[in-house]
């Protein structure tokens, strides 16, 4: 097993967080490199694009986080061999990225520039890509993305939803998904209570 390093904001969401679970899941080993958001003017420096998440494979850095995912995914089992399940699998990673590059312009935003920004989004962008989404799972059978299991489709898709449900989104409504694609909040419930996956969180939760 090569040896890993991830580096990401000190947080539990966020493009960097699939790939933690995935590992955590899979039990692969690896450096959880974390670091507060005033410390990400310094550390961009040392990245290819200025952004995050990277892993260190054996001392090599690589960038784009659904190509880290997809990859730690594998070395976990949580990625599917059939080429087709790929696909489906690949399709709900680009497509919940999507969502997050249009919400990411509102984070460098304040008052009412941001409030304006994320309402723009609540009422047009956000619903559109949940009932996407909802449909996508119902249609595979309301339990997994891709597969017929966990992968991590679901993963991205489980941090994405538990981030709009937390609260820490201004003018996001905490019951926007309840409300748009209700299967999602019990598709995120049920990948909560995964053993790997409640031990996740619980681990930090001790600390």
């Amino acid at each position: 097993m090569p040896q890993l390093k991830l580096s990401y904001f000190n947080f539990h969401g966020g493009r960097g967080e699939p790939a933690r679970l995935a590992m955590a899941i899979g039990g692969i080993a690896f450096e959880d490199h974390r670091f507060a958001f005033p410390e990400f003017a310094e550390f961009r420096k040392t990245t290819p694009f200025g952004q995050v998440p990277v892993l260190h494979v054996d001392g090599a850095q690589v960038t784009q986080s659904d190509a880290i995912t997809r990859y730690v995914g594998r070395l976990a089992g949580l990625y599917p061999t059939d080429a087709f399940q790929a696909l489906l699998c690949d399709e709900v990673l680009s497509v919940v990225e999507d969502a997050t590059v249009r919400l990411s312009p509102s984070f460098r935003m304040t008052g009412e520039a941001q409030k304006e920004a994320r309402l723009a989004l609540v009422n047009g962008s956000m619903p559109m890509y949940l009932k996407w989404l909802q449909a996508q799972l119902l249609a595979r059978g309301g339990e997994y993305f891709a597969d017929q299991r966990l992968t991590v489709a679901d993963l991205k898709v489980f941090v994405d939803v538990r981030g709009l449900n937390s609260g820490n989104l201004d003018h996001v409504p905490t019951d926007l998904v309840e409300q748009v694609a209700p299967a999602l909040n019990a598709h995120m419930q049920r990948i909560a209570q995964t053993p790997a996956v409640a031990a996740y969180y619980a681990s930090f939760a001790n600390k």
